[in-house]
């Protein structure tokens, strides 16, 4: 595909572009749910994905009920995916890749996520790759979170980016309009939501895998157009 203008910069989402976490907490909430005494269906937990964390707990509020103890439910859930971690969550498809092709370009990169930093380093550390990126912004560092702009606009800012050069990388509905409304290039990865009409039309292109996208960069017309 041909980008609309040279690719100064990248910005990575983490969980479910980078990492294969959506997933794993998916599973685990849905297996931890029943030992509260209630159910998660696939479709809730949808509407959580790619919410700051106080969004996605008033979605957890409004299926599970007032009399529900989501504070107990959050730190059991918490120590699951910590144990998980530290065994090593799976890089997805092509990030290595994508990486070194950022690499031969001397292309910076920025993550900027709805997790915390500490989240960051606990689910990107085992893997190495973090010492890759050259900025993180995470929870605290920005007003909105996302579907907001503030995340990516942040990213672009410490990366010395016009966002209008930078390319987003998004796997869900909220990450999307969130890049979009910055102003980036944005393609879309689906991970566990698909992608919709409002994501056709907010993303440039809907890539299978960040393989996908290191060979939209590679295409010789995008590679005429770098700077």
């Amino acid at each position: 595909m041909v980008f609309p203008r040279p690719i100064r910069a990248v910005v990575f989402d983490m969980d479910g572009l980078l990492v294969d976490t959506e997933v794993l907490i998916r599973d685990l909430m849905m297996e931890l749910a029943p030992t509260f005494g209630a159910a998660l269906p696939h479709a809730v937990f949808q509407r959580m994905v790619g919410l700051p964390n106080a969004e996605s707990d008033a979605v957890a509020r409004a299926h599970f009920g007032p009399a529900f103890p989501l504070d107990e439910f959050g730190r059991a859930l918490e120590a699951r995916v910590h144990a998980a971690c530290e065994a090593g969550v799976a890089l997805k498809a092509g990030v290595v890749e994508l990486l070194d092709h950022l690499d031969a370009g001397a292309i910076p990169r920025a993550i900027a996520t709805s997790s915390s930093h500490r989240a960051v380093g606990r689910t990107l550390g085992p893997s190495g790759i973090l010492p890759r990126f050259h900025a993180v912004v995470a929870a605290g560092d920005y007003a909105r979170g996302k579907p907001n702009p503030d995340p990516f606009l942040t990213a672009a800012s410490r990366l010395g980016a016009d966002p209008a050069h930078c390319l987003a990388l998004e796997d869900s509905h909220n990450g999307v309009r969130a890049a979009h409304a910055a102003g980036m290039m944005t393609v879309m990865v689906p991970d566990v939501l698909e992608a919709t009409d409002e994501m056709r039309e907010k993303a440039l292109a809907i890539a299978e895998s960040l393989h996908d996208v290191r060979a939209m960069m590679l295409t010789p017309a995008a590679a005429a157009r770098r700077p």
